[in-house]
């Protein structure tokens, strides 16, 4: 669930009518350089874990995460007012999920797989070994600030590597709580926490880390990859995008609008695989309408700044930014289908859904990620492949449809990091689904073995087992005969 390509600054914001600890003071180049060489040091005996010692330490650090669960929901609360149901549900259950399927099947991660050797290479066997990528940084987004730090953590560990992590100035709260209990689990020279701005982000790119897991927006992806190519450090970017839904004609109307209702506005918005624009077949559109803003109701009242369940924008400047979108959508002809409320006091927009929507306005050529929901209608599918494939890959697309042959039509047609047919986000609950984005929306897959396999390399080992070759007959000098067993090997092997 990363952060959106309006999240290019990493400026302190302040959280409006949020009273908000600062950030930790900027980390010293040295103190950065003390911790990279301590963990450097360090690497390989951590690396040397067994799956046992691996998953006690998982259960140690599920066992201190969920003794500060009260603390991870005020902390949530204070940096935007996120209720304590919604931080156990997009918070809490991802990290204890992730860790519960590691523990549950690492064994089978770390033990050698076995591939086949080729007719070939007749005499050997071949496998490959897993083993930890060394000393790995993690950069954390504000918007999952939990969630999205502890879930690459838990790969990381499984994988047997020393972890720096970089959590987000924007949420102070909770780098404050992800600190303590990092520190209450492990010795910084296995994983140490370094907070503070662009500065401290600046220089832990400037070390030769093994690999960087960083989840947030594009332009910033940009700039990570940079710095990870002076380095020829490999690297798993969790980015954004806008990702589309389509409800055809088929489509279950009250399913499709509790659904999309629920992941669009949940976290105020703020989730990168939120619903970000519709496509609703006409025949469907105005029920499809009034079903969302039904369930918008049901979920947070006829008021939602009355509601406890509605989170905030998490600063003023993003407030800014999405009311500027909605200004300008109005401004080109857009019509307020429901809400359009603000109050820049409390960095409050009402859920919103916008109909008419100019293709030029701001929420339909950025991110929007916030509560605001353009929906548009289509006669054929044509209409809505056309416009998603005239965009960058999108992170999700979602497809409401009871037919396969729709269902079918739009996957071979489009291309997007994963895809949920009759409902909206929940596949980064799975974790056997791999989760990441394609070129714009990300680079690489996290989640269950494919985050292990993110924080891992993959090394091939191949073992000679009887004491002669067939290779050993095509060894220079070459001659008549040695030709001839090679064209055999080609033609035949």
């Amino acid at each position: 669930m990363p952060q959106s390509t309006a999240e290019a600054g990493t400026d302190v914001q302040s959280n409006g009518s949020h009273t908000a600890p600062g950030p930790g003071i900027d980390a010293s180049t040295a103190e950065i350089e003390r911790i990279f060489k301590l963990q450097r040091a360090h690497q390989y005996t951590v690396a040397k874990t067994t799956a046992r010692e691996r998953k006690e330490k998982l259960k140690r650090l599920e066992a201190a995460f969920l003794a500060r669960r009260e603390d991870i929901r005020k902390a949530l609360y204070d940096d935007y007012r996120k209720h304590p149901s919604e931080v156990d549900l997009t918070e809490v259950f991802p990290v204890t999920s992730e860790i519960k399927h590691a523990v549950r099947h690492l064994s089978k991660w770390m033990r050698p797989h076995r591939v086949k050797t080729p007719m070939a290479l007749l005499g050997a066997r071949s496998y490959v070994h897993y083993e930890p990528k060394g000393v790995v940084l993690i950069i954390a987004p504000w918007n999952f600030p939990i969630n999205l730090t502890f879930g690459p953590l838990v790969a990381a560990l499984a994988a047997g590597n020393c972890v720096v992590i970089k959590p987000s100035e924007h949420t102070p709260h909770a780098s404050a709580v992800t600190r303590s209990i990092i520190e209450e689990v492990f010795d910084e020279s296995e994983v140490a926490v370094v907070e503070g701005g662009i500065e401290t982000s600046t220089a832990l790119l400037a070390q030769p880390f093994n690999h960087i897991f960083f989840t947030g927006a594009p332009s910033i992806g940009k700039v990570v990859m940079e710095a990870a190519a002076k380095h020829l450090t490999s690297v798993t970017l969790e980015l954004g995008g806008k990702s589309p839904v389509i409800v055809d004609e088929t489509a279950q109307v009250d399913a499709a609008a509790h659904r999309v209702a629920w992941a669009k506005y949940t976290n105020n918005g703020q989730i990168c695989l939120a619903p970000d624009y519709v496509f609703v077949h006409e025949s469907r559109k105005q029920e499809f309408l009034q079903k969302v803003a039904k369930n918008i109701e049901k979920f947070y009242g006829i008021d939602a700044r009355r509601s406890d369940s509605y989170a905030r924008i998490v600063n003023d400047r993003h407030y800014s930014r999405l009311n500027g979108y909605l200004e300008d959508a109005k401004q080109k002809g857009a019509t307020v289908a429901y809400g359009g409320r603000t109050d820049g006091s409390e960095d409050y927009i009402e859920p919103t859904i916008l109909t008419d929507v100019d293709p030029t306005s701001q929420v339909m050529t950025e991110e929007i990620f916030g509560p605001l929901l353009p929906v548009y209608s289509f006669k054929t599918l044509d209409e809505p492949i056309a416009v998603i494939n005239s965009k960058e890959k999108p992170l999700a697309l979602y497809v409401y449809s009871r037919s396969k042959k729709n269902t079918q039509r739009i996957i071979q047609n489009t291309r997007a990091g994963g895809t949920c047919i009759n409902h909206s986000a929940v596949h980064f609950f799975n974790n056997y689904l791999p989760f990441g984005g394609s070129n714009n929306s990300g680079i690489g897959k996290g989640h269950g073995f494919f985050g292990f396999e993110a924080f891992s390399n993959a090394r091939g080992i191949l073992k000679q087992i009887t004491p002669f070759t067939a290779l050993d007959l095509l060894t220079a000098p070459y001659n008549a005969l040695k030709q001839k067993l090679i064209d055999i090997s080609i033609r035949f092997f």
